[in-house]
Formats: C-alpha cells, sequence, structure tokens
C-alpha cells in the first residue's frame, strides 16, 4: 500500500517540495496540483484561482479558492470547503467572491467576503446551481441548472429528481436524439438560466418550459452567457435545432430582463457561441464558424454591432482557431489565444486596424483576464515541462512571471528534458511538425526505446502542453524517446490542413505517422527494433487502423478508439461528426464507411495491444473497444483490456489515472525493453 499525504500537507509539500524526487513518476505526476481559472479583482490588484488538489486514496480531487497579487506575493486560501469550490466571480464592488461548491451535497452558488467571513449559501434549487456571473450592479447572479422544461416550479423538479432517484424503476424512455451526450444521459432535462437575487437568494427560470439548452449541454458554461454593461440585458448561447444529434448550429440570443422578451441576433447556419460585451457597451464579442454540420470548420472572431444589428469577423486574415479572449478596458484590444504550430500562443488584436500581435508565443496559454487598467494580462498556461498554473505578462508581451508557486519546488527536483520541435516530410511533401522528448539523464551513446503518440480529434493537435492522460514526461521518465506528430488534420496549420483529413482517416494521415516512425527510427540514439505506438479517441482509431496494416511497431495501446465506424455511427451521440466525416450516414455512404474501418482488416492484427475503454464512454461506446479486445483475443494476439466503470472519454480520477498509467507504462516495458 503506498503511503498517502493528507490534503493539507499535500499542498505543503507542493509548494515546499520533495528533494528525494528525481524522476516524474505516475504518483509523482498524479499529485501535483493544478491552477486554473484566473479571474482579476475590480480594481486590478488580485487574483482569485482555483487550485485542485488530488485525493488519491479517495479516488477524487478537491478544489478551492485561493487569491494571489497581481504584482506576485504569497497566495492565500480564500476556501476550505469539505466539497469542490470553484468557478471564483468577483462581485464589482470587490468586496465579495461567488463560487460554485458541493459542501453542501449538489452544486450550489456561494458567496465568501475577501476580507475575511464565513462563506454562505446563496441559492438552494434541487438541481444544482452552476458558474455564476454577476449582473454589474451586484444585485444579481445569473447561473444555469439542469432541469425538467415541463417543471414550472422547483418543487416539481425535486420531486421528479426524487422520484427518479428513490424510485424502484430505473428505466429510462427516450424519443429523439440527443438522448445522452459525452459521460451523460439527459433524462430529459435541460440546461436552463436562471437569475438569483443576490439579497434574498430567490431565483428565476428565465427559459421557462423551454425544451433546448441554454446554454448548451454538456459543455456550456459562464463563458456563454453574461450581462450588458448597463446590466438591462443578457446574451446567451443556445442550440434550438430540430435535431441537436445532426446539427452544430448554435445562435446568440439577447434577453432583455425587464421586459422578458428573447430576441435571435445570429442568422449564421453554423455555431456562433461565447458571447462578451465590450465594456463601453458597442458591441458583443464572440467566436463563429461558417460551414454548418462541421465541428472543425475555423472558429473566427466576430464583432456584433449593436447599433445596428450587424456582425462582421475579425480574424479573417488569421488562419488559426480562436479559443479563449478578453477585452481590454477601453474595448479598443481584444486579448485571445489560438494554437499555432503545435503551440497556444497570448495574442492582441486591435479592434480598429485588425492587428495582431503574437504576446506569448510558447507553452498552451489559456483563459485570458485583464488587470491594472489593462496594463496587465492574466492566463492559466501549462507546457510540457509544468503543469496548469497562473500567470501574467505586460500588454506588450514583457516580463512574462509566475503568480503562484505550486509544484515549483517538485518540479525544480524532477529531472526533465525540454520538448524539442521537429519537422520531417510527410504525404505529398507536407511538413510535419513533430516534437521529440528525451528521457532523463540521456545518454546520445545509448539507444532507447522510444513509444510514439497518436493524438484525438481527429481535427486536433498535440500542443506543448501537460496532459492529463497523455504526459510524454511521465512516459519519458520511464525510460522512453517519446515522438509526438501533427500530422494531416492537425489544427495550427491552417484550415487546410485541418479539412485534409476528413473523408481520409487512413490516408494522408497514416502516411504521415509511418514516415515519422521513419524518422524516429533513423534517429542514432532510437533503437528501430523497439518502438511502440499509442492513441485515444481518433489516436485510438489510428492504433487499430494500424494493428490491420503493418508489424513494424513492437506494441500498441489503444485508448477509447473506433474499431467498427458503421458500428461506432449508432452508438455515439454527435451524428454530425461521422456523418460530415463520412459524406453521410452509413446506408447511404456504406463504401465511405467501410472503406476507412478497421474492423475489415482484423485479419492481419498482429501486434501485442493494450486496449483502454471505459464503461461511461458515449462519445465512442465501449463497444469498440470490446470489439477489438474480441479480435485480438479471437487470433490469438497477445492482448489485454483495460475498463474502469467510472470514467468517460478520458480517465479523470487520480487513483484511476494513477492506474492507467502504470498499465501504460508495463505494458510498454513488456514489449520495449527486452
Amino acid at each position: 500500500m503506498k503511503k498517502r499525504i493528507a490534503p493539507l500537507a499535500m499542498i505543503v509539500f507542493l509548494l515546499c517540495g520533495a528533494a528525494d524526487a528525481a524522476v516524474l513518476t505516475s504518483e509523482t505526476f498524479v499529485s501535483m496540483v493544478k491552477c486554473t481559472d484566473p479571474q482579476v479583482s475590480p480594481d486590478g490588484k488580485w487574483i482569485a484561482f482555483v487550485a485542485t488538489v488530488p485525493l488519491v486514496d479517495a479516488n477524487r480531487s478537491n478544489s478551492d479558492i485561493w487569491i494571489v497579487p497581481t504584482a506576485g506575493g504569497t497566495p492565500r486560501r480564500l476556501t476550505n470547503g469539505t466539497g469542490a469550490d470553484y468557478h471564483p466571480r468577483w462581485s464589482p464592488d470587490g468586496g465579495v467572491i461567488a463560487f460554485v461548491s458541493t459542501r453542501g451535497g449538489n452544486a450550489q452558488i456561494w458567496t465568501i467576503p475577501v476580507g475575511g467571513g464565513e462563506a454562505a449559501r446563496l441559492t438552494d434549487i434541487s438541481t444544482g446551481a452552476y458558474d455564476p456571473v454577476w449582473s454589474p450592479d451586484g444585485k444579481r447572479i445569473a447561473f444555469y441548472s439542469f432541469v425538467y422544461p415541463d417543471c414550472a416550479t422547483d418543487s416539481c423538479n425535486g420531486a421528479r429528481e426524487k422520484k427518479a432517484e428513490e424510485g424502484p424503476v430505473k428505466a429510462k424512455v427516450i424519443d429523439a436524439l440527443l438522448f445522452r451526450h459525452w459521460d451523460s444521459w439527459k433524462n430529459g432535462k435541460f440546461n436552463h438560466l436562471f437569475v438569483a437575487d443576490v439579497s434574498t437568494g430567490a431565483f428565476e427560470d428565465l427559459m421557462p418550459l423551454r425544451n433546448h439548452d441554454y446554454p448548451p449541454f454538456p459543455f456550456g458554461g459562464s463563458g456563454d452567457y453574461c450581462f450588458s454593461p448597463d446590466g438591462k440585458e443578457i446574451c446567451v448561447d443556445a442550440k434550438e435545432a430540430a435535431m441537436e444529434a445532426i446539427s452544430t448550429n448554435t445562435d446568440l440570443f439577447v434577453i432583455d430582463l425587464g421586459a422578458k422578451h428573447m430576441k435571435k441576433i445570429t442568422a449564421n447556419e453554423a455555431a456562433d457561441e461565447k458571447p462578451l460585451y465590450s465594456p463601453d457597451g458597442r458591441y458583443i464579442a464572440y467566436r463563429a464558424q461558417q460551414v454548418p454540420a462541421f465541428e472543425s470548420d475555423r472558429w473566427r472572431l466576430m464583432l456584433y454591432d449593436r447599433s445596428n444589428g450587424q456582425s462582421r469577423s475579425l480574424t479573417d486574415a488569421f488562419d488559426r482557431w480562436v479559443t479563449d479572449y478578453a477585452w481590454s478596458p477601453d474595448s479598443k484590444s481584444i486579448y485571445f489565444t489560438a494554437g499555432d504550430q503545435g503551440h497556444s500562443p497570448l495574442y492582441a488584436l486591435d479592434v480598429k486596424s485588425l492587428k495582431i500581435e503574437k504576446l506569448v508565443p510558447k507553452a498552451n496559454n489559456m483563459t485570458p483576464a485583464v488587470a491594472d487598467g489593462g496594463a496587465t494580462i492574466v492566463f492559466a498556461r501549462a507546457g510540457h515541462n509544468f503543469p496548469h498554473s497562473i500567470w501574467a505578462v505586460s500588454r506588450g508581451g514583457k516580463n512574462l512571471r509566475r503568480l503562484e508557486n505550486f509544484n515549483a519546488e517538485v518540479l525544480a527536483n524532477l529531472e526533465m528534458n525540454a520538448a524539442e520541435e521537429i519537422r520531417y516530410k510527410g504525404a505529398e511533401g507536407a511538413d510535419i511538425q513533430a516534437f521529440v522528448i528525451k528521457p532523463p539523464k540521456f545518454d546520445p551513446a545509448k539507444r532507447y526505446p522510444a513509444i510514439m503518440l497518436v493524438h484525438g480529434g481527429p481535427q486536433s493537435a498535440f500542443i506543448d502542453h501537460w496532459y492529463t492522460n497523455w504526459n510524454a514526461q511521465t512516459f519519458a521518465a520511464a525510460g522512453y524517446v517519446i515522438f509526438i506528430p501533427n500530422f494531416h488534420g492537425s489544427d495550427g496549420f491552417g484550415q487546410d490542413f485541418v479539412n485534409a483529413i476528413s473523408g481520409d482517416w487512413g490516408g494522408r494521415c497514416y502516411e504521415d505517422i509511418m514516415k515519422g516512425l521513419d524518422y524516429i527510427a533513423a534517429l542514432p540514439y532510437v533503437d528501430s527494433k523497439r518502438i511502440g505506438a499509442a492513441g485515444a479517441s481518433y489516436g485510438g482509431y489510428m492504433i487499430n487502423w494500424i494493428e490491420g496494416h503493418t508489424d513494424r511497431f513492437a506494441c500498441l495501446v489503444s485508448m477509447e478508439g473506433t474499431y467498427s465506424t458503421a458500428g461506432s455511427y449508432g452508438t455515439t451521440e454527435e451524428l454530425w461528426f461521422p456523418e460530415w466525416e463520412f459524406g453521410g450516414t452509413p446506408w447511404d455512404k456504406s463504401e465511405a464507411y467501410a472503406k476507412w474501418s478497421p474492423d475489415r482488416f482484423a485479419k492481419s492484427f498482429k501486434t501485442p495491444c493494450l486496449v483502454v475503454h471505459n464503461e461511461l464512454d458515449y462519445r465512442v461506446g465501449l463497444e469498440e473497444g470490446l470489439q477489438m479486445f474480441t479480435a485480438l483475443q479471437r487470433q490469438g494476439v497477445p492482448s489485454r483490456l483495460l475498463c474502469f466503470p467510472d470514467e468517460g472519454h478520458w480517465i479523470l480520477k487520480p487513483a484511476n489515472n494513477e492506474f492507467y498509467y502504470d498499465q501504460f507504462i508495463g505494458w510498454m516495458d513488456t514489449y520495449l525493453k527486452k
């Protein structure tokens, strides 16, 4: 039995360090504190953020709210609840922080005085309350809850919840798609936007009796709704499609809080989301796609002019996906992040000239916020060599600095090599970017085993980031050279490169991967006979495809991967995805589905393979992993199935995650360290 550290001792341990640690183990990796969601106080002097501490023995994490001076200094813990405390949001006067807490059972909105005092619960809604947003006058808080749309009162929702939980019959009755998503069943419920009175806690459903999600389920949050600067209206994005499962079309809606009138302000048939009013109230910034039913179309930063109802793109000339963004206080600039060449830089955009300046070029920069009257930008950041942490940079891109010191001493005592960026020629002569990470105590005179990591998506990328399930440093610390290619379909290299993978799942990207294998096998410090490959989601699909097309890898790990493209169509939830990728439904485009289906090549399976698939994965159903494992076992191919009953498409619980890393590395060791 491993000796675990209690939660408070864990924070002290991670702040002060562990002098004996030298190589990153799965236990050390899983124990790292994760700092996220930086929020700037109205006076710009303080940053509130969330510190999440793994409780491995309990197989869960605990999160608390901390604050740290914008100028730098010692962080101070603001909450110390028995449940999770997260999503901090400052009141307009800066005296109170609202946050979500599960300390009383289900999630509710709580408030706590910043200067000292106890937290107090604001909401008491049977279906839970999430992601508070303050009104500009500090009198109201908007939040969302997952409710039964035919219930007009909270008592009705409460009775329905109690019956579902305590009644003897657990049957689900489904009348339409989309009935489950990611790792949750909808069970006839929808997200509705609420407003609570801060003085009384009384709340009102702004979407009564509506059978749609406001904001979208299950990934919607406070980034999907906001008050206007005068507090008279709320803008929210929602999907009102007749069949959600085949549509990516979300729109922006403005709710007049006085008249209780809702108006749609976007007519785009693709996605429009994440509205954010400019401080002067003239504009609503949001991001949008242009191609309906294609979830990986380029995300443009848009500007809606409230004076004339017209929208325009600010980033037509910027061939990258805009992700997170924040306004400058003078409404003249927008700070945003976007994937670029294996990184997610922080940018500044001048709204008038449309000039874009790269402020922080490396690592994965996230969720920017503006402090000091616009002089400082605060953001979350992670990279191949460090976990999620809170950083700041000056408006001109100077004085990049970290604001808290969680994990700092632990990281200082770990030997990790920097990720090296390389380029090689892939399919059609394209330049393919990749990262190479060497193991600790690397000796160029030796020859090491290697692991190639294949990213998911497929329209995604492996960027400079501290991944939860695919942490390259943890794999490297086990004695491996890690090779991470961004093949055709990866974002951050232009939309044409992204589009190249649709309808070509096992084509150019497979060629890119095999030419990457040629590259790494030729390295003087890599043993070409001891190279494995692993991937998840689309990466898992590609491992299944590799299994039937080559025996050049010594072993494989397939996580949450598709085995039968047509079969997976019937169990996944977002049908727009396979219908776009293969040009329609399996009954209309059977040849396209069959062409790229790994099950057709099962007779050629021969490489030892660890199959990882979880019971709560509704994106790529458990059946896909079971079929893959059955095909391997039936043909006598060395194989193992790892299945977590309490995980979905990713492995998130700390004890589960540690066990997964140990299984992964143990499997690779068996075949690559003979």
